[in-house]
């Protein structure tokens, strides 16, 4: 089971975050810290994306047009959608081993058809959004009703994320878990398993 953001995806570029503030016309103390403050409920599916950014923006006291809110989802989605190669090499090295790989992710509603419909698609069993689930990493739930959903016990789960937060709280409930720094780590952590 593998994380989205920043294990599969690449973190966003110092480029990428600049163009988003460049967009937004704020300050960019301040447009992060509304960027982080509302994402969960863009995660978890309680929040449009439209009605997101009308968040973000009214926090900073700021009114933008239709096609304003449009050109910063679209920076904003650029910037997560770049995919880190090693990772991709080994999760086809897994799939073409027979491993059975699923995603989970915190992520919204637009992110769920351009998981499924992109050339890593066919390297996974399942792609599990949070937008559309019942739960949001790190709550137990959310593991186990993947693994529910996956017909397996959380004993054979092995969940691979980038945030401490999220692999602990799926260790207490006995999955095994790596927490994703790189590649390198992430091999020798799959070879072990192997041994």
């Amino acid at each position: 089971m593998f994380d989205y953001g920043e294990v599969i995806s690449m973190s966003p570029s110092e480029s990428d975050r600049a163009a988003l503030v460049a967009i937004a016309g704020a300050p960019p103390v301040a447009f992060w810290a509304t960027y982080w403050k509302y994402r969960e409920g863009l995660d978890q599916g309680t929040v449009s994306t439209a009605a997101y950014w009308g968040l973000v923006a009214s926090d900073l006291g700021l009114t933008w047009s239709a096609s304003l809110v449009h050109a910063l989802w679209a920076a904003d989605f650029r910037s997560w959608i770049s995919v880190e190669p090693g990772t991709i090499d080994v999760i086809e090295e897994l799939h073409a081993g027979g491993t059975r790989i699923a995603l989970l992710s915190n992520a919204g509603f637009d992110f769920s058809g351009p998981f499924r419909h992109s050339p890593m698609a066919q390297f996974f069993e399942r792609m599990f959004v949070s937008a559309e689930m019942d739960a949001i990493k790190p709550d137990p739930a959310i593991y186990r009703e993947v693994a529910s959903d996956l017909g397996i016990t959380l004993e054979n789960m092995v969940f691979v994320d980038n945030k401490g937060i999220n692999t602990d709280a799926a260790a207490a409930i006995g999955a095994t878990v790596h927490h994703f720094v790189g590649v390198a780590g992430l091999r020798a952590f799959l070879e072990a398993l192997a041994i």
